[in-house]
């Protein structure tokens, strides 16, 4: 097919989805992260021991990890769209009421049940992708999808931290409560707003022309037989299937490390004194904006080579040499430098990963097989947080906890690259291509 159809099929598909992606994931960041902000001023109002509020911020991964694979087995039988628009609807309701929790008990008992409603949004997105990009526009795609989180805190940092100020005891509310209220409504109208923009699949898309809908829907299907495999025949092989067990090894890993920091940063910045609130929120921005720009040039390089599993362990070791770095350093200049090094190896690492499931799912066995790893993953994002928080119980250290956190994400790397042959790549480590290869 002529080259001109493809560019233009896939504008108009970017067009079409891309804003939505960035917006979508970015809502749902903020709203699972808002916690950080809000801890500035809340731990002091419900008492809550830093062993406490890094369990409750773990806790939430509990019920979303419980809920991720029936969710997309869901989401693959009635469509991505009545499914998404209902899971935002019900977090965002959800997210709102956190505010009026008054414990920890409860505290508990709501960020659980976020999760639960939570479960279905990353995964089921990053499902729904797979049914509108082909392969080597996936990385891409999935870092524009991915771009909301980094996003969500250059620009929700100082949000929030500003609301926290200038919102405390507005109408006798604190300032914590009504972060929780200002940022669960969007979820809302992004949810009835997804209902009305979603289309489940190319072919039913009339916002494309009938020959790109041929195209795009050819191409995809075509993909899919290609990399059929009888061995992955039912959606349940894939708990049987090493490589998928070894990628969500890998995964849980990578998540540790990425909310064992992003729950705890505010209060790190914190901790190295003298900043307001506000200051804290600006400053918790920086290490973000670089991974976005990280992770776009990163995904890039990806896609133009075709080489996947290099692009997520190196970003990965780069990370953890940043998270020692911060750990080990006691130069406030130099901590926020290494900082921002693990924070850019990191969001590039956990964008590519997601490249890697297509390479060996399809079919209902892609649907379980995201879901699966994204459990297995997001159980790092229950480990993180609380492990972080005993930490930093025991020893009093957050130089103890970055470097414990660093370690984990150099071993992600490493289990990827120890089963790259299994994922269909090369054996032999960087090819020429790769090697040769400049970002355009």
């Amino acid at each position: 097919m002529p080259d001109d159809i493809r560019k233009r099929t896939m504008a108009k598909v970017g067009v079409r989805l891309f804003p939505y992606m960035i917006i979508a994931f970015c809502v749902a960041f903020l709203d699972r992260v808002n916690i950080s902000f809000a801890a500035l001023q809340m731990n002091r109002d419900l008492g809550l021991s830093m062993q406490t509020f890094g369990f409750a911020a773990g806790i939430l991964f509990v019920g979303y990890t419980i809920f991720q694979l029936p969710s997309n087995l869901i989401l693959d039988r009635i469509g991505a769209r009545v499914w998404l628009a209902c899971t935002m609807a019900v977090w965002g309701l959800l997210s709102a009421g956190i505010a009026f929790v008054s414990g920890a008990h409860s505290l508990y008992a709501m960020l659980f049940f976020l999760g639960i409603a939570e479960a279905g949004f990353s995964p089921g997105l990053l499902l729904y992708l797979t049914r509108w990009f082909p392969a080597e526009e996936r990385a891409k795609a999935v870092t524009i999808f991915l771009l909301g989180s980094p996003v969500a805190v250059v620009f929700g940092a100082p949000l929030s931290t500003w609301i926290l100020t200038d919102f405390n005891h507005v109408l006798g509310l604190a300032g914590w409560k009504w972060l929780f209220i200002s940022e669960g409504f969007p979820a809302i109208i992004l949810g009835i707003f997804t209902f009305v923009w979603l289309v489940d699949r190319p072919r039913q898309a009339r916002w494309l022309e009938p020959a790109e809908r041929e195209w795009l829907s050819n191409l995809l299907e075509n993909e899919m037989r290609l990399k059929q495999r009888k061995e992955l025949s039912h959606w349940g092989d894939v708990f049987r299937n090493v490589p998928t067990l070894l990628l969500a090894l890998a995964k849980m890993c990578i998540l540790l490390s990425f909310f064992g920091i992003t729950f705890w940063l505010p209060q790190i910045l914190k901790g190295m004194g003298g900043r307001t609130d506000l200051q804290v929120g600006v400053i918790t921005s920086i290490p973000y904006a670089f991974a976005a720009v990280g992770s776009i040039l990163v995904a890039r390089r990806s896609d133009r080579t075709g080489e996947r599993v290099f692009h997520v362990a190196i970003p990965a070791f780069v990370g953890a040499i940043g998270f020692v770095l911060a750990g080990l350093t006691k130069n406030p200049v130099f901590a926020l430098l290494g900082i921002c090094t693990a924070a850019t190896g990191l969001w590039a690492s956990n964008t590519v990963f997601w490249t890697l499931p297509a390479k060996i799912l399809t079919g209902t066995t892609e649907a379980a097989g995201i879901a699966f790893i994204n459990l297995v993953g997001d159980l790092g994002g229950f480990f993180g947080p609380f492990l972080s928080g005993v930490i930093l119980a025991v020893t009093h250290s957050y130089g103890l906890v970055l470097v414990t956190l660093g370690g984990v994400l150099a071993l992600s790397g490493i289990i990827l690259i120890l089963i790259r042959g299994k994922l269909g790549e090369p054996i032999s480590p960087w090819p020429h291509s790769l090697v040769a290869s400049r970002i355009e």
